[in-house]
């Protein structure tokens, strides 16, 4: 089944602005927390030495950076999800779709190599791998798509012919050029599966339940009666 959203529906579901678990996506690791704050740092001190050195006297403009740069640390990774945002909000039209998983398998992803020395002086190739879920979910239609994202000790409960929901995307008003597609969601489970989660999960559901109400609430045609 896919249901064409309105502009604004599809405009709530898909934010602008980051939230909490977008946010925390892209804080990532303490290694890139790190990372983020030794770039404040040397930020502000060259703002402060060219302030100094050339004694700029734009001072609400210096103090403006200034605090722009102490907290690049902090609002970092809002811009990173806001941007990745954007990039699913320049499409023109969504949908929701809910279908059904077809196949699901694992595979292992190589993330990286480092390279490191054992006990005998000998260089050591180590590679990265990462457990991936791969999903192939479809309707009736005959429409599928095939999804990728980190494995999680939750998916082992994801079966063949389980409901799967999502949000769709594309640049034609009939939707039948799909572009990207949003994380999906197992509402029998109440399980998301994503690497990224792009939606607010609250207005995904609220569009969700609605949907399945007015699946329900629909009239079945009775069979007439043919008379001998």
């Amino acid at each position: 089944m896919l249901v064409p959203l309105t502009r604004q529906k599809f405009e709530q579901v898909v934010p602008l602005i980051a939230t909490g678990l977008q946010y925390k996506y892209y804080w990532g690791k303490f290694s890139n927390f790190l990372q983020r704050l030794l770039i404040s740092v040397v930020a502000v001190v060259v703002i402060l030495l060219v302030t100094v050195i050339f004694r700029l006297e734009f001072a609400s403009i210096v103090f403006v950076l200034g605090v722009i740069s102490a907290f690049f640390w902090l609002w970092y990774p809002v811009f990173q999800a806001s941007m990745r945002n954007l990039q699913c909000r320049r499409y023109k039209y969504g949908g929701f779709f809910r279908g059904r998983v077809l196949d699901w398998w694992i595979t292992d992803q190589l993330m990286g190599k480092t390279e490191t020395v054992n006990s005998k002086g000998e260089l050591v190739i180590v590679e990265n791998r990462e457990k991936q879920i791969n999903l192939e979910v479809g309707d009736e239609t005959g429409f599928s798509i095939e999804f990728v994202a980190p494995l999680r000790p939750a998916h082992k409960v994801i079966t063949r012919g389980q409901i799967a929901e999502m949000v769709v995307m594309s640049n034609r008003p009939d939707l039948s050029s799909i572009e990207q597609f949003s994380d999906i969601y197992f509402p029998s489970r109440d399980l998301w599966v994503s690497d990224y989660p792009y939606l607010r999960r609250d207005f995904f559901n609220e569009v969700g339940r609605r949907l399945r109400e007015d699946q329900q609430q629909r009239p079945r045609r009775r069979r007439r009666r043919t008379e001998e």
